[in-house]
């Protein structure tokens, strides 16, 4: 089973929508978290070293999880999704361009 965390910077919004999203999706355990030291849910080194897969929202959550977890990154994909924070929690727009966007990286789990 793969480990899949996703990350924005408030974990209020997008990260939480593609952790539901995603969720009941076969052979994957969902997570998500903020770059932000106010986030809901902070980014934790422990969830670096848990998450197989991580889904950056933006390239500025990208960049800081690079400086910040360098050492944790071995062996782990970190992918930046390019997703603007414009969307409301849930909201279809965002649903639809994260199953676009995060569906091909899955699919290609074996």
């Amino acid at each position: 089973m793969k480990k899949v965390l996703f990350v924005c910077t408030q974990n209020r919004l997008r990260s939480p929508t593609a952790e539901k999203v995603f969720s009941n999706y076969k052979r994957i355990e969902v997570k998500s978290a903020g770059t932000d030291a106010h986030a809901r849910t902070h980014l934790t080194s422990k969830m670096i070293k848990w998450a197989d897969i991580i889904f950056a929202m933006e390239k500025i959550h990208q960049e800081k999880i690079k400086q910040k977890y360098k050492d944790k990154l071995k062996g782990k994909k970190l992918i930046c999704l390019n997703i603007p924070d414009k969307y409301d929690f849930m909201q279809p727009e965002l649903i639809s361009i994260l199953n676009e966007k995060v569906s091909k990286h899955l699919n290609a789990i074996k």
